[in-house]
């Protein structure tokens, strides 16, 4: 199988916070790597954009760095690398102030793709979108990008998209979310529209319920001021994990066209119920052989959850009864993201009790390992009658495509392809944002009003054994966290 990589037009690409980790660690490098592939054109432009008092040269010496620490040493060709470098230009510049927007506006080119990458606080989108108008540096076809946290209630929400559209077309804003730009999170959608093996079924007559796990095993970090504002409602479930379920639970839509996939999107995130307080467990890590989240926030009288699990019902004609068990946390057993889909037994089993009684189950890896796997029911081997037994038949990216998995582009190269291509199929709407915000906030109002503390758990597990007893009492359970 060869990969077919289908170059984007030349593109003039002003990076916002061009200094900063996630352009270093993320943006820079995945541009690289998309140059190294022959995504990039040699034509194409990156401009960083920070205060950060310094020249071209050392600007470059930065990205020479970046690449160096983050992409691997099979795609460091030292040609590649120059080239790519002839690409990078720099201008210093405040965001909120006059100095070096002029300077900016005589680095943009007339007859390419303009993009601008938002790589700063949401506290700076407004006066950032306002300048590129001001100083008549964005055309009318340029696009620009968001990262999350986009608001932190439904509130900053809607004054966050009222900024952004006081200066930008809806068509041109791109909310980013990594997770959407996953190579698995695509295949979800390919699996469910271009197999009728699975369509059919992929309803409350035929599943049973849904999991989507995210879980890690680092802490809160050096993240502690801003996650102890934030917690894993705010921080995962409003967004990545938001994501993760409309595009499991969504209709299909009329065509792969990125309005259309979004309003069936927003069609599940209105459909949702309120959940009840019994169906919600929030949780903290305590101390153990790292620090607890207590001295991690160095708030000793933190409520905020770094944990979470939530059983969700989707009240439409598709999801009637079926739960959606959503959960995600820090300090856990394992590194793992994924979707599974639990169908239901057969109706009558014609090999009697005593063979046993499984059920297939749908499994969607987000990592660390790629990949999709199915479990369906045999014979177990031998003599001594029927006995039945679960096998997966297992589709490992890495084991499946070889070298082509190790050069398949991460989110971020991937949506920000997208972005120069103009495809929003991957990004988030601005009324998605406040839907989720709307049914977000009652929930976080809810604990907040009843003074809930979050239950305690111990770090490498599977989070408080309150979480356990979600899917006990439903006579189901989790599915094992495994490395």
């Amino acid at each position: 199988m060869v990969s077919r990589v289908i170059p984007v037009d030349a593109f003039d690409l002003v990076i916002f916070g061009g200094t900063g980790d996630l352009a270093r660690r993320k943006i820079l490098p995945g541009l690289y790597r998309r140059f190294w592939a022959g995504q990039m054109p040699d034509e194409a432009r990156i401009i960083g954009a920070a205060r950060t008092d310094q020249d071209v040269a050392a600007f470059r010496t930065m990205v020479a760095e970046a690449i160096a620490e983050f992409v691997s040493e099979r795609k460091r060709d030292a040609d590649c690398i120059k080239r790519f470098l002839d690409c990078i230009d720099y201008v210093t510049l405040d965001a909120r102030g006059e100095a070096g927007w002029k300077e900016l506006k005589s680095k943009c080119r007339a007859n390419t793709v303009q993009a601008f990458y938002f790589s700063v606080g949401p506290g700076l989108f407004g006066d950032i979108a306002e300048r590129l108008r001001s100083f008549k540096i964005a055309r009318q076809d340029a696009r620009i990008v968001v990262e999350k946290p986009f608001g932190r209630d439904l509130a900053t929400a809607k004054e966050l998209n009222r900024e952004l559209s006081a200066n930008f077309d809806e068509s041109q804003i791109y909310r980013i979310d990594h997770y959407l730009g996953k190579e698995t999170v695509q295949n979800l959608m390919a699996v469910r529209f271009g197999n009728v093996l699975f369509e059919p079924l992929w309803n409350a007559q035929y599943v049973d319920h849904v999991q989507i796990t995210v879980a890690e095993t680092v802490g809160v970090g050096g993240r502690g001021a801003y996650y102890d504002k934030s917690g894993a409602m705010r921080d995962m479930v409003q967004n990545h994990l938001m994501q993760l379920l409309c595009l499991t639970a969504m209709e299909p839509p009329a065509k792969f066209d990125p309005d259309a996939v979004r309003d069936e999107k927003l069609k599940v995130i209105r459909a949702l119920d309120p959940v009840e307080a019994d169906d919600i467990v929030r949780g903290q890590y305590r101390e153990g052989a790292e620090p607890g989240y207590l001295q991690d926030v160095e708030n000793p009288d933190s409520r905020t959850e770094s944990f979470i699990a939530l059983k969700c019902h989707i009240s439409n004609w598709r999801w009637k009864g079926t739960p959606f068990y959503l959960r995600t946390g820090k300090r856990m057993a394992a590194r793992m993201s994924e979707i599974v889909v639990h169908f239901k037994p057969t109706p009558h089993s014609i090999f009697g009790e005593e063979a046993g009684t499984k059920a297939n189950v749908l499994s969607i890896r987000l990592q660390p390992d790629e990949g999709i796997d199915l479990s369906v029911t045999i014979k177990e081997p031998g003599p001594g009658g029927m006995r039945l037994m679960d096998v997966p038949l297992d589709m490992s990216f890495a084991e499946a495509l070889g070298e082509e998995a190790a050069d398949m582009p991460d989110a971020y190269e991937r949506l920000i392809m997208d972005v120069m291509r103009g495809n929003q199929t991957l990004f988030m709407r601005g009324d998605e944002v406040e839907a989720a915000w709307a049914w977000t906030d009652p929930l976080i109002e809810a604990w907040t009003r009843r003074g809930s503390k979050p239950c305690s758990y111990a770090q490498g597990s599977t989070g408080p054994e309150e979480a356990m007893m979600l899917m006990h009492k439903d006579r189901r359970r989790w599915r094992e966290l495994e490395q």
